[in-house]
């Protein structure tokens, strides 16, 4: 049973989980994507997710705080200059998590965590815009050449078979 049980220990004690996650945390930051166990990705987004809501407004109070949980001065620099601008107008859910498979030594379920506003492949999609075109007026088009096509198909073969025939 589940009772009262909040936090996932990671197997590891409070001091060793706490100084994990501040690294990853800083390591998620500088990088915008890293690669983990889905577990470990779970309990960084319970890190990450409020430090990046405090970076918004930039203030002495919340750099302090971000700097207590992050504990180096460049990755808060970062957090404050680089992603607080970009997420400026999200209202949460900072971060994705895709499963990429089992880890081939333990088999433990691994994944990539990644910022949500730094990944341009997501982000290309949608400024794309098409013109919807009928269906039919393709298909009409496209028959004539496809016919004209077969034609010169069928002339060139019988040309190759008397090349063939005259060689013998």
């Amino acid at each position: 049973m589940r009772h009262g049980k909040k936090v996932n220990h990671l197997g590891r004690k409070a001091a060793h989980r706490k100084a994990m996650l501040s690294n990853m945390a800083c390591s998620l930051i500088e990088h915008k994507r890293i690669n983990t166990t889905v577990q470990k990705a779970k309990e960084l987004r319970k890190v990450v997710e409020p430090l990046i809501t405090r970076s918004k407004e930039n203030s002495t109070h919340n750099r302090r705080i971000a700097f207590a949980v992050l504990g180096q001065k460049e990755v808060v620099t970062e957090l404050f200059s680089v992603v607080a601008p970009k997420v400026g107008d999200r209202p949460g859910g900072y971060t994705r998590i895709i499963k990429t498979g089992n880890r081939l030594g333990d088999n433990a379920e691994m994944c990539m965590i990644e910022l949500v506003d730094f990944n341009e492949m997501y982000g290309k999609d949608e400024k794309k815009k098409t013109t919807r075109r009928s269906r039919r007026a393709k298909a009409t088009t496209e028959a004539p050449a496809v016919e004209a096509a077969v034609e010169e198909v069928a002339e060139e073969a019988p040309a190759v078979e008397t090349k063939e025939e005259s060689a013998e």
